[in-house]
């Protein structure tokens, strides 16, 4: 049986694909602060160059669906896969039909030109629609494509790593707030309220129990785990439930704002269970 490489604290560059997204804006900085030599890819050279951090990183823009990857390696670079299309629409089969391959075969190229650590954000929808603490032993059971081609991704790279042994992180990411998030969310949808000076905020009836961290968090563990010699599954959660309903007036309270919540407006999702978190 072939032994997995040590690869921790051994990685001098790291090449983070969507850079510019939600998360990779936030994990940038920490990357830098560990003395790592980041490689920024992104589709958007021009968006890239609003971060503070765009001058200390290499900008590479690329678009997975069409580009040639072309990058010449640093000795121990690792990987870590924010990227991914066709988001938030989880229903669409362009997940596994087309991004499951292009992404699988972006990161093959990469393990053979040498990458040895590579950590992969997943998806808490790989659990599909159990209900209540969700550890990473738990059998996926994915019911919408999105998390399909995430799951399948990840099996198809532990197969892989038979074939080229390398250290494979799967971060599982559940639910998170703040600066850059997809505006159509709960909590921009609530301060796009507050902040247009609305009386009321139409959301559902606010009983969903979910884990939710600040964006800062999730970007803070999950360069934790690419820095872990440590393969396998990790749930990037708090462990804590917390209703939508307490969210939002949470945020209501942090706003300084009067404005009212109408529960039952919007209908409970019919691909998420009613209670579920992490563990």
């Amino acid at each position: 049986m072939t032994k997995t490489p040590d690869f921790s604290g051994k990685n001098s560059a790291v090449i983070v694909t969507g850079a510019t997204g939600f998360i990779g804006r936030h994990i940038i900085p920490l990357l830098l602060e560990k003395n790592l030599n980041v490689v920024a890819i992104g589709r958007d050279k021009g968006k890239a160059k609003i971060f503070d951090w765009f001058s200390s990183v290499s900008f590479l823009p690329f678009n997975i669906d069409k580009d040639e990857f072309n990058l010449k390696l640093e000795p121990n670079t690792g990987l870590i896969h924010l990227a991914w299309q066709n988001l938030p629409n989880y229903h669409s089969i362009l997940h596994f039909e087309d991004n499951l391959p292009k992404n699988y075969q972006f990161i093959k190229e990469l393990i053979k030109r040498g990458v040895r650590n590579v950590l992969v954000s997943g998806t808490c929808f790989e659990y599909g629609l159990q209900s209540g603490q969700l550890d990473v032993n738990t059998i996926t059971q994915p019911n919408n494509p999105y998390a399909l081609a995430k799951d399948v991704l990840r099996q198809y790279l532990t197969y892989l790593k038979k074939e080229t042994p390398f250290h494979l992180k799967w971060g599982r990411l559940f639910y998170m707030y703040g600066n850059g998030q997809y505006p159509q969310s709960i909590i921009p949808l609530l301060d796009q309220a507050i902040d247009r000076g609305d009386e009321v905020f139409n959301m559902s009836g606010g009983e969903q129990l979910r884990d939710y961290l600040p964006v800062e968090v999730v970007a803070q563990k999950l360069v934790e785990v690419y820095l872990l010699n440590q393969e396998g599954n990790f749930n990037i959660c708090s462990g804590q439930p917390i209703s939508i309903r307490r969210l939002v007036e949470q945020r209501i309270k942090e706003r300084n704002s009067n404005i009212k919540i109408n529960l039952g407006a919007v209908p409970y999702s019919e691909y998420e269970p009613m209670a579920f978190w992490g563990g």
